[in-house]
C-alpha cells in the first residue's frame, strides 16, 4: 500500500517469469556484460596506476628528481649542497660523479653506468638504502674501492659480496706497455634489488674512489636534488641553479624518464576510453531489451492506462525495470572489479608458478611484476559512469511505452 506504484510494478516486471524466454536471456546478458565491463575496466585502471606508482616509486627513486652540474665540476659541492637545500620546495641535496664503463666478472662483460656517492648523504635523497638485499651503503668505504651492484647484474657476472671485478672505462691511459684503457679492480660488498630495469646496469662506488678513477680531481661531478613535487622539478631545479650565481648545467627525470611516464599516463586515458565503450555497449543492451518487454506488455499497458495511469507513471515503471538491471550490474561488476584490483598481482604470480613462465621480463619492463594500486576515486567514476549509462539507456523504451494507445493496444485482445 505505502510502496510507490511504478516502483512496484517496475520490480514486479523485473523479477516475474516472461512467457518468452528469449527477453529474460537478453535481459541476463544485458546485466552480465555490464558487470564484466565494469570489473576490466576497474581492474586496468588499476593495473595502469600500479605502473605509474611503480615508476614514481622505484624507477623516480633510484633516479634524480632533478640535478645541478657544474662546468664540468663543482669547486665546492658542499657550498652548492647548502645553498640549494635552502629552496623551500629542495628536501634534500647530495653530490655524485657518474661515468659510464664496463665490468668483467664471471667470464662476462656487462656495460653499466657507474655512480660515485657519499654513502650518508645519497641515503637522504634515493630509496637504494631500503632496497638492499645484502651489504649496506656504509660498506662503501673510500679507498678501499667497494662497489654495490644490483642483482641482475650479480646474477649474470656470477658475483657475491667479496668476490672481485674489473671495471673498465672508455678513456685510454698511455703507459710504458703503450696505449691502454683505464682499469681499477672493485670488490662487490653489497647487492640492491628495486626490481624496475635498471638494476642490471647500475652500480654503486664511493665518491672518493670514483674521483680517483675518473680523474676529477676530487670534485663531484654535480648534485642530485630530491623536491617535494615530482611535476615542479624543472621549475625548481631551474630557480636553485639560479640561486647560485654561477654557471651550471641543470637536468631533471622529465628528460631522462618522462617520456616513460607519459606513455603510461597516455595508455591509461586510451584504454579507460576504449573500456568505457564497452561498459557502454552493455549499458545500451539494456535499450533491446526494454524495447522488446514493452512490445511484450503492451495488453499490460493498455489495462493500466485504462484504468487511469498517467503517460508519465507508465515512462516510470519501465525505467526502474531498466534501472533495477543497470544497478544490480554495476554494483556486481564494481565488487568483482575492487577483488580482482586486489589480488591481481597476487593470481598473475601464482599463474607464473604454475606456468613456470614470467610474463612480465626485467630485461623488456622496468619492473619484472604486475603491480596494481587500487584508487577509489577510480571506481567512483567507473560506477557513476556505469549508472548514467543505464538509466539514459531506458528513457527511450519507456518514452515508446508511455506512447502506447490503449485503444489500439487492446483492440485484438
Amino acid at each position: 500500500m505505502f510502496r510507490p506504484l511504478s516502483f512496484y510494478i517496475g520490480l514486479r516486471y523485473t523479477a516475474a517469469k516472461r512467457r518468452n524466454h528469449f527477453i529474460s536471456f537478453i535481459s541476463l546478458t544485458s546485466m552480465i556484460g555490464l558487470m564484466l565491463g565494469v570489473a576490466v575496466l576497474i581492474i586496468v585502471l588499476s593495473v595502469m596506476n600500479g605502473f605509474d606508482r611503480e615508476l614514481k616509486e622505484k624507477v623516480l627513486g633510484m633516479v634524480p628528481h632533478a640535478v645541478v652540474k657544474g662546468d664540468p665540476y663543482l669547486e665546492d659541492w658542499q657550498a652548492v649542497d647548502e645553498r640549494v637545500t635552502e629552496h623551500p620546495r629542495v628536501l634534500a641535496a647530495a653530490p655524485f660523479i657518474e661515468g659510464q664503463g664496463m665490468v668483467t666478472g664471471g667470464g662476462n662483460v656487462r656495460g653499466v653506468l657507474i655512480k660515485g656517492i657519499v654513502p650518508e648523504e645519497e641515503d637522504t635523497v634515493s630509496i637504494v638504502s631500503s632496497q638492499m638485499v645484502e651489504g649496506s651503503l656504509d660498506d662503501l668505504v673510500p679507498g678501499e674501492f667497494g662497489i654495490i651492484v644490483g642483482r641482475p647484474l650479480a646474477v649474470s657476472l656470477k658475483l657475491q659480496p667479496g668476490d672481485r671485478l674489473t671495471v673498465v672505462l672508455p678513456e685510454a691511459s698511455v703507459s710504458p706497455a703503450g696505449v691502454m684503457p683505464r682499469l681499477k679492480r672493485f670488490t662487490v660488498v653489497g647487492v640492491f634489488s628495486t626490481g624496475a630495469e635498471l638494476d642490471g646496469n647500475y652500480t654503486l662506488v664511493h665518491m672518493e674512489d670514483a674521483a680517483k678513477l675518473m680523474r676529477t680531481g676530487g670534485k663531484a661531478e654535480g648534485v642530485r636534488l630530491l623536491v617535494d613535487d615530482l611535476f615542479a622539478a624543472p621549475v625548481v631545479a631551474e630557480q636553485a641553479a639560479l640561486s647560485l650565481g654561477g654557471r651550471y648545467y641543470i637536468s631533471d627525470w622529465t628528460r631522462t624518464h618522462g617520456s616513460l611516464f607519459s606513455a603510461i599516463q597516455m595508455e591509461k586515458t586510451i584504454i579507460g576510453l576504449l573500456l568505457m565503450f564497452i561498459v557502454a555497449v552493455a549499458a545500451f543492451n539494456i535499450v533491446s531489451t526494454l524495447v522488446m518487454v514493452v512490445t511484450d506488455k503492451t495488453g499490460d499497458i493498455a489495462i493500466l492506462r485504462t484504468m487511469g495511469a498517467t503517460p508519465g507513471r507508465i515512462m516510470r515503471i519501465f525505467m526502474v525495470q531498466g534501472a533495477i538491471i543497470g544497478i544490480f550490474g554495476t554494483l556486481v561488476g564494481t565488487a568483482l572489479g575492487i577483488l580482482g584490483a586486489l589480488y591481481i598481482s597476487d593470481l598473475i604470480s601464482g599463474l607464473e608458478s604454475v606456468l613456470n613462465h614470467q610474463f612480465l621480463n626485467a630485461d623488456v619492463y622496468f619492473i619484472s611484476y604486475l603491480p596494481s594500486d587500487l584508487q577509489w576515486p577510480d571506481v567512483a567514476i567507473i560506477s557513476g559512469a556505469g549508472l548514467v549509462m543505464s538509466l539514459l539507456a531506458t528513457l527511450y523504451p519507456a518514452w515508446r511505452a508511455s506512447r502506447v494507445d490503449p485503444a489500439e493496444a487492446l483492440r485484438y485482445e
